[in-house]
């Protein structure tokens, strides 16, 4: 099937509710244009010199997602452009994202990544940090970034009882802080092995690669 076969067929499985961000992390620009010109506008990356080659070449209406881990020293090559990103997972990132923002005259939307799987390789908040950071007084001073949501990776796993608890325990923490967090409304989990379950869960975001490119090319 086409790429355009596949983000209809896609797009028909989700809410009205639930956006879609293609990762298009390893693709090709005219894979990109090929999802862009089927009416896809959000695009995921994991790495900013590529996300920055791509943003340079293509149409400048695409809404970039940084859903990698951020390193804090490439923070200023994307900030004037990224509409969002996706792996926050400290407080000195977060200050260098505003710094940056701050420099570029924008605010930036951002997601707090919260540790939810099993794997110990997967970055993010555990819950105690998450309040921790909520709660504190220099969160508060940030005024060029805006918290807009969390995002979680489940466990890499066949057992899908196992992803629906990440899941769930994600949103029931999305929905403790959502009295605490004004802008809190973008819940992102689910990839295209699990992006289902993730939807049952309570996911308003979710990020599917390779159910609409093909088998993800070697990084």
């Amino acid at each position: 099937m086409s790429i355009r076969q596949n983000l209809d067929a896609i797009r028909k499985t989700l809410p009205g509710d639930v956006s879609l961000v293609a990762v298009s992390k390893t693709k090709g620009k005219q894979q990109i244009l090929e999802a862009y010109e089927a009416g896809q506008r959000d695009f995921g990356e994991n790495k900013i010199q590529e996300m920055q080659e791509k943003y340079e070449a293509l149409p400048k209406d695409i809404r970039w997602h940084m859903i990698g881990h951020v390193q804090r020293n490439k923070v200023k090559y994307m900030a004037p452009y990224v509409a969002l990103i996706h792996g926050v997972d400290s407080l000195k990132l977060l200050r260098e994202i505003d710094k940056k923002a701050r420099q570029c005259k924008r605010v930036i939307p951002c997601l707090l990544q919260v540790h939810i799987a099993r794997e110990e390789t997967k970055f993010g908040f555990d819950e105690t940090e998450l309040q921790d950071l909520i709660a504190s007084e220099v969160i508060r001073n940030l005024s060029h970034i805006r918290i807009e949501g969390l995002m979680g990776m489940a466990t890499f796993t066949e057992d899908t009882q196992v992803i629906r608890a990440e899941f769930r325990y994600l949103k029931t923490l999305f929905d403790q802080l959502q009295g605490q967090l004004p802008d809190l409304r973008v819940l992102s989990m689910g990839m295209s092995g699990d992006y289902r379950i993730a939807i049952e869960e309570g996911s308003t975001m979710v990020r599917i690669g390779s159910s609409i490119f093909g088998a993800r090319t070697q990084e």
